[in-house]
This record gives structure tokens, C-alpha cells and sequence, in this order.
């Protein structure tokens, strides 16, 4: 499976906002983008005026990389987007919110996408009592999750929702810390989002 190896704060550094890409740790005076608020590079201190083209391509690579996705599986999610009845931007949030390895980094099970994909790499997630093991899975909105594993995962996990209790949950998720379960009320708004996202912008630049 490909991955984006480039270091997690100097791609919240590109955006000019803090993403949250290594959870826990981007909390702090530590975290590289509060110790450097600007953009990498040599020439990262200029301020520059971005054209149309470059604030469209912006928000591209930054929801992509909230998300922890490449450019083929974001494309792919534009096009089912814009086969599916209702408005594209709208639709391509919800399809990213709905990724399985997503949900569980909401819901507090993980801190960030990358250990919300190893927990269902390693298959202690279940949807509906079937074994799910691919992160990009999509939930359905009757989905019923649930963490099956053995002690020393399931130690970590509560060891993670300790950590993250005081974070925001989504109200499209019944989250129940104690069981480790949760369930899909409904598929999630852009008003759920933590983060700001224009989708406009992306659906513009695609559709060019």
C-alpha cells in the first residue's frame, strides 16, 4: 500500500495550518508548526498571492492529507462524488468522513489516521459482526462497529481514548467508550467537519 512519507509538519507547514496529522503529538509547544509557523523551503518566509489555480490546488492537497490519502484514491473519490445524486462537494466529504479508518480516529479510537489504519489492518474491527481489515472501508449509516482484540490492543486503545476524551465527537456517531462499540446514526454534514475545508475549490479545480 502506497504512503506519503514526507514529514507529517512540514506538510502542515506547506498548508499553513495544523492538520493533526500525528495526534497526540501535534499538541504542544513541540509541534513543529508552532515552533514554525511558515512554509518549508528556502523561500517559505515570502508571502506570496496565490492565483485561483493555486488556492484550488491547496485545498486539494490539504484535505487529501487530512484524510492520509494519495491523489489516485482522492480522484477516485471526486468521481464516484460526481456520479452520485446530490450536491458533488457535499458528497465527496461525506465519503472521506465515512472511511472507516476515519471514523475511528472521530470517534477517539485512535489518535490519528495512521494508527486508526493499523487497528484495521490488524483486524480487530468488526461492521455488522463481519471482519473489516481495509481502512478505506465506507460505513453505512445503520453501521454498527465494534473492537474485538486481544489484551494488549485493546489496552492501547483505551489508553488512546483516555488521552483523546476531551476532543470533540461527532454527533453522527453513538460512541460507547466502555464496550468499545459504536454506531453510524447518520452520514456526517460538512458542519461536523473539525477542520475548515472549501469543497467548492476542489470540485472547481477538477472540474476544469
Amino acid at each position: 500500500m502506497a504512503r506519503n512519507l514526507d514529514a507529517s509538519c512540514r506538510l502542515c507547514r506547506r498548508e499553513g495550518m495544523k492538520l493533526f496529522l500525528k495526534g497526540i503529538r501535534c499538541i504542544g509547544d513541540k509541534c513543529g508548526f508552532t515552533r514554525r509557523g511558515y512554509a518549508p523551503g528556502q523561500h517559505g518566509k515570502l508571502s506570496r498571492k496565490l492565483s485561483n489555480y493555486g488556492l484550488q490546488l491547496r485545498e486539494k492537497q490539504k484535505v487529501k492529507r487530512m484524510y492520509g490519502i494519495l491523489e489516485r484514491q482522492f480522484r477516485r473519490y471526486f468521481t464516484m462524488a460526481s456520479k452520485t445524486k446530490g450536491v458533488t462537494g457535499k458528497v465527496l466529504i461525506q465519503l472521506l468522513e465515512r472511511r472507516i479508518d476515519n471514523v475511528l480516529l472521530r470517534a477517539g479510537f485512535a489518535a490519528s489516521h495512521a494508527q486508526a489504519r493499523q487497528i484495521v489492518r490488524h483486524g480487530h474491527v468488526y461492521v455488522n459482526n463481519r471482519r473489516i481489515n481495509i481502512p478505506s472501508y465506507l460505513v453505512e449509516n445503520t453501521g454498527l462497529i465494534e473492537i474485538r482484540a486481544k489484551e494488549k490492543p485493546i489496552k492501547n486503545i483505551r489508553e488512546t481514548i483516555e488521552l483523546t476524551k476531551d476532543w470533540p465527537k461527532p454527533s453522527w456517531l453513538d460512541i460507547d467508550n466502555q464496550n468499545l462499540k459504536l454506531k453510524v446514526l447518520r452520514f456526517p454534514e460538512k458542519e461536523d467537519l473539525q477542520l475548515p475545508v472549501q469543497e467548492q475549490l476542489i470540485v472547481e479545480l477538477y472540474s476544469k
